[in-house]
């Protein structure tokens, strides 16, 4: 659902950027608190690993394709105010590396994808979870979640292009249409999100912010007395067992990241995807302008220069790890610094 330059007049591609930029700005102060020297280099590794899916078109129905949003995914890994952050850089290194979504329609993009997938997305995860517990519930929410992320993003899509579209359109038979398409599409995202949190809940449970709750409290004995600390949260303890898997994991992570990107992008669906498929039908398809950086080398997915897909994607996948990482490193709550652990340690001693 990468939306390109032409489609919304300037004064909803301003909003739009304004909404950004503020979403981008909060999630930044939020980030500080679900990120640490641990918790970094994950999200910069979902960052990556976003980007190589996305790549992965599936096919949902004739002649139309689908593929990964990430919001929900990254929420439930790394927390909702990092994902916002993993998605912004995703679709800052497609824009301006590989010409995919507008320039002028990055701010609409980062607040559909972004803010709007990972609120909706967070929101009934969250809402699940507190209801039932257990890891069964964890991974069944994470799909419904998930799934749900993807039509009500093509909705407030619909919405937007209504109120600032560059032609007009019958706002229910547009409704319609990319919420029909991108239902099917979020069975699609509902099933990567479920198998992604089940694969990682069973090897680094403690890397996995929405299950912090489904583990027992650890009860540590000291001399000020006994502290509760929620396993899984920034500044918790590692069990033993799991941290004996540290040392492999991410590398794991970034080997699977590359197959995906470098590798099975090759099979991904040629068809248009949900956005383009309605508005081919609609009649809207011809507002979209050529994007301004189309002809360099990586564009199209390394297409226009001739450059095979699954080089692309690995520079791709590797240019969001660096960027990722890089800004989670920057923006996580050093050893020293106060976090929710810390924190309840303080309420308990008192």
């Amino acid at each position: 659902m990468h939306v390109p330059d032409g489609f919304f007049n300037a004064a909803v591609s301003l909003s739009a950027g304004v909404v950004a930029a503020a979403g981008v700005t909060v999630c930044l102060r939020g980030a500080r608190r679900e990120l640490d020297d641990r918790t970094a280099p994950m999200a910069g590794l979902v960052a990556a690993f976003i980007f190589a899916v996305q790549m992965l078109n599936f096919p949902v129905a004739a002649g139309t394709s689908g593929h990964l949003l990430g919001g929900a995914l990254a929420a439930i890994l790394v927390g909702p105010y990092t994902a916002v952050l993993c998605v912004a850089v995703v679709l800052l290194v497609q824009a301006f590396f590989f010409a995919d979504g507008g320039l002028t329609a990055l701010g609409v993009n980062i607040t559909l994808m972004g803010v709007v997938a990972v609120l909706v997305a967070w929101g009934v995860f969250r809402l699940i979870t507190r209801s039932v517990r257990g890891r069964g519930a964890v991974v069944a929410a994470s799909f419904v979640a998930a799934l749900l992320s993807v039509p009500a993003t093509a909705l407030v899509f619909t919405l937007l292009f209504w109120i600032g579209g560059t032609a007009p359109i019958e706002i229910g038979t547009v409704a319609a249409a990319m919420g029909g398409v991108h239902l099917l599409i979020g069975v699609g995202e509902g099933l990567i999100t479920a198998v992604t949190v089940s694969t990682v809940l069973a090897v680094r449970p403690d890397l996995v912010y929405g299950a912090r709750e489904i583990v027992a409290p650890l009860v540590l004995r000291g001399t000020d007395g006994d502290v509760t600390v929620v396993p899984g949260a920034p500044g918790a303890p590692v069990p033993a067992a799991t941290s004996r898997r540290r040392n492999w994991f991410l590398p794991a992570g970034v080997a699977a990241t590359a197959l995906l990107a470098g590798a099975v992008s090759f099979y991904a669906s040629s068809s248009p995807d949900g956005l383009e498929r309605v508005a081919e039908d609609k009649g809207f398809i011809g507002q979209a302008a050529d994007h301004p950086l189309g002809e360099q080398p990586l564009a199209d997915y390394g297409d226009v220069g001739g450059i095979p897909v699954g080089v692309a994607g690995l520079v791709g996948a590797g240019a969001t790890l660096v960027a990722g990482g890089g800004l989670f490193l920057a923006v996580r709550r050093r050893g020293g610094d106060s976090g929710p652990a810390d924190d309840r340690r303080e309420e308990a001693s008192v």
